[in-house]
Order: C-alpha cells, then structure tokens, then sequence
C-alpha cells in the first residue's frame, strides 16, 4: 500500500510563495493528474514529494510516515521527466537496467527484471538498440521502463510526453494508463494539458498561483467547476461566461447576458435557487458549447441570433453566435450552420447552466 499525503505545505521562493497551504491525500494504486497553467506550482509540489524542492512549513507523508527531512534516494519514489534523459552510449538493456545493477542485484535477477518491465512495454525487440536509433515515443518508453523496474512505492511523472507530436502523445496517452492499470502503482502526473488530464486521471488536482482549486474524477471538475477558474479552464472549447441579470416575467425567470439583447428563458425556480444574487452586478453565467442549442427556425424559447465565426471541426463546429453585445460558442452538427452572417435561433439549456458569484468567483451550486 503506498498513501501519499500532503499537510499544510507551503513553499516560498524568496518572496514568492509559490504553493499555498497545500492539503491533499493520494490513495493507494490512485493516477492523480495535477493540472495548470505554467507557473501555477504544480512541478514544485511534485519535485517536493520527489525529495528534489524542500518545503518551508507542512508535512508530506508517504504511507503515515513523514519523508520532507529525507533525502530523494530515501523515498523509493521514481520520476519521468519530460525529456527522456536516457544515457546515449548505453543499449536500451543497460539503460533499463541501470538502477538495478546500482543495488549490487545478481545478474540473473537484473535480466528477469529487466525482460519482464520490456515485455509490460513491449519494447522487447528494442533491447539492443542505441537510444540514437529509437523514436520519441520508444525512448519515453524506456525512461518508464527505467523507472518502473526497480518497483518504486509511486511514480512521479512531469509532462512526459510534452515534447512528442499530437499523433504520438495520443498514443502514448493510453499506453501509459494501460501501464498503470496493469501495475496499479500510485501515480502522480503533472501536466497543463486539460486533454491529457481528462484521459488519465482517477482524480484531478486543479491548481491556480499556487493553490489548490478543486480535486475530483474528471466527470466532477468538468460537470461541477468550484469556481470561474477550473469552469474556464477545464474543457475545450472553454465554457461560456458572461455578466448576467435574472429577473421575473411572465411567471418565469429570465437571464439577460451583458446589457443589451433579448432575455433567456430559464425556470421560475431559478429565483429561488439564486438566493438574493439575481440582482445585477454580481452574478456570472457559465455555460459549455454543447449547452446552447441552436435551430433554423424560431420556436418558444428561442432568440434570434447571428453566426459570427465557424470552426469546422470534423464531426462537429464550433459557431460562434452574437446575442446582444455578447458572444456565446455552440457546438453543432457538422455544416448546419452554412455560413458566418446565417440568422439562426438559440435557446441555453437550463440543466447545463452554471452561475457563478462574480466577486469571488466561487461557484453558487445551482443547477436545475
């Protein structure tokens, strides 16, 4: 069982505080992803569970027992860098097999270990071979391998596949998960990647300038963002937001975005919910592409609207549309919206909206 546990850690950089109060508990044999934009303190809190950054105040744990005052080499932990940092006149065998000979392991035993964590990446037939001689995505293969063998208590890992073209990094996206679920290692994975977040993780740690800003499945910090950040961050295209005003009319709520244009239709209930932010000025609508629904022709609910921008995207586009002074991003069908200028007609999808307290940001937990 390896259990990973941060305690009120806090880092500072000179004046710069650079992870505030982190707490976070990791479970046995979970793949933590921890997300972020650059410099948000991700890689530092993953190099402090490495034993590579010292803490200023906290404590991290590593299966109940406190490891900060250790050193790297203590924590039986092992780490993936971005790059690949392989020795260049060693075979894959003797890169592999490094750490192993490193702990005075028989040979006959380096040789099992090493062919068995191969096999796991099959990179069997690559066992000869130069570093010189192999692809990105076998020398990220090989760093793994290198990693793995020795059977560390968790893996750490720091954009691994960063450096590696879309096509690769996809593929390598799921040859790492299949790794993990065949090991069932704790793994702790850094990336700012939502994409990659979203494939990998048991649960995501989203951060922002240092602190924690929401930890769950990928379905919970997707589905229900604690704040304005994770809501805009996580998801692609990002969600919609606008200022937004509710009011009551005609025995219904509407939500007016921005200033000016028309109001949408929500249920009265929403009124209720809001408890007292329906009033202008502090209020934030959010709400993903996917959750404005556009048609052709008017009907109940729907507002005139104009398309501004399309992206083709395959099986989808991604339309722009102007309501009033705001602009709001739909997800439709392939070609339905012909052209920019087309007068088409929007309603949002009150099951799908987020409202937001815009002084603070932090999500009001409404949903309908």
């Amino acid at each position: 069982m390896t259990q990973i546990e941060l305690r009120g850690v806090q880092k500072f950089f000179g004046a710069v505080q650079v992870i505030k109060d982190m707490n976070l508990t990791i479970a046995d044999s979970e793949f933590i992803v921890m997300l972020g934009q650059s410099g948000c303190g991700k890689t530092t809190t993953l190099r402090a569970i490495g034993g590579l950054e010292t803490i200023d105040e906290g404590d991290i744990l590593i299966d109940g027992k406190p490891v900060q005052h250790l050193k790297a080499a203590d924590r039986d932990i092992a780490m993936v860098f971005q790059s690949f940092s392989l020795y260049p006149h060693m075979s894959v065998y003797e890169n592999i097999a490094f750490p192993l000979r490193a702990t005075r392991m028989s040979r006959g035993d380096i040789d099992t270990a090493v062919r068995n964590i191969a096999g796991v990446l099959r990179i069997t037939d690559l066992l000869g071979r130069k570093p010189s001689a192999l692809s990105g995505g076998d020398m990220q293969r090989v760093a793994i391998g290198r990693a793995l063998v020795r059977k560390p208590k968790a893996m750490l890992m720091d954009e691994p596949i960063g450096a590696l073209d879309a096509k690769l990094r996809e593929a390598m996206r799921a040859e790492i998960k299949r790794l993990h679920v065949k090991q069932g290692s704790t793994t702790i994975y850094v990336t700012h990647d939502q994409i990659e977040a979203m494939a990998l993780a048991d649960r995501i740690v989203v951060m922002h300038e240092g602190v924690l800003q929401q930890v769950g499945t990928p379905e919970e910090v997707y589905t229900y963002p604690a704040n304005l950040f994770v809501a805009q961050f996580v998801g692609s295209p990002v969600m919609n937001i606008a200022p937004a005003t509710v009011s009551e009319e005609a025995g219904a709520a509407r939500v007016r975005l921005g200033e000016s244009g028309e109001a949408f239709a929500f249920p009265r209930e929403l009124l209720g919910r809001l408890n007292g932010h329906a009033a202008g000025g502090g209020l934030t609508l959010g709400i993903r592409p996917e959750g404005v629904e556009v048609r052709h022709e008017a009907a109940e609910g729907f507002l005139p609207v104009e398309a501004h921008i399309i992206e083709p995207l395959g099986s989808y586009d991604i339309v722009d549309l102007r309501a009033g002074d705001q602009m709001l991003r739909a997800r439709t069908r392939a070609g339905f919206v012909p052209r920019a200028g087309e007068r088409v007609y929007a309603r949002l999808d009150p099951t799908q909206a987020h409202f937001f307290d815009t002084p603070s940001g932090k999500s009001l937990g409404v949903r309908l």
